[in-house]
């Protein structure tokens, strides 16, 4: 069964802020197949790839990557917000399209012997994406790839992102 994602998305105008819309998953992550379907294709291109480790960004991305995760055999880490990790962590800030944020990784999280994939619901101007990765390949890791379910395509996010990354994005706005 092909199923359209397109469809399960809400978009949602004036979100955070005004003259931001907000491209939502909550609707696509509640319809089992769709949710199955974005699992299998986010997976899909790094199948034979073989990951130790998928990072979530916080917090979408933590549902996402942890599906992602289980299904590549692999562990699953967490990139959360700053304050938010309970051990020793290392910090990344960025840039968003409506302002600056960071997000912050345990220090002993990933290690040189790490095949790893990002995983984030969107791509936009690149910000959390080049930080995510910064702060993986920082600890020594390979980044196998990043994938989004959303790449906001008019923001050129792509081209910012290090071209030795393999970057998915299933949908494309």
């Amino acid at each position: 069964m092909v199923i359209d994602l397109k469809q399960h998305i809400r978009n949602i105008p004036d979100f955070p802020k005004p003259g931001i819309l907000f491209y939502d998953i909550t609707t696509l992550l509640r319809d089992s197949q769709g949710f199955r379907a974005t699992i299998d294709l986010l997976a899909s291109p790094y199948r034979d790839r073989r990951i130790d480790a998928v990072v979530g960004i916080e917090s979408r991305g933590f549902i996402l990557g942890a599906a992602v995760a289980q299904e590549l055999g692999a562990g699953f880490i967490p990139i959360r917000k700053p304050g938010k990790l309970p051990a020793k962590a290392i910090k990344e800030s960025y840039d968003l399209e409506y302002g600056k944020d960071a997000l912050e990784i345990h220090d002993d999280a990933l290690s040189e012997s790490d095949r790893v994939l990002v995983i984030d619901d969107v791509l936009a101007t690149g910000g959390t994406l080049i930080a995510a990765t910064t702060l993986a390949s920082g600890l020594g890791a390979k980044l196998v790839g990043a994938a989004t379910v959303i790449e906001l395509e008019f923001l050129g996010g792509r081209g910012k992102l290090d071209p030795g990354v393999k970057f998915h994005s299933l949908l494309r706005y």
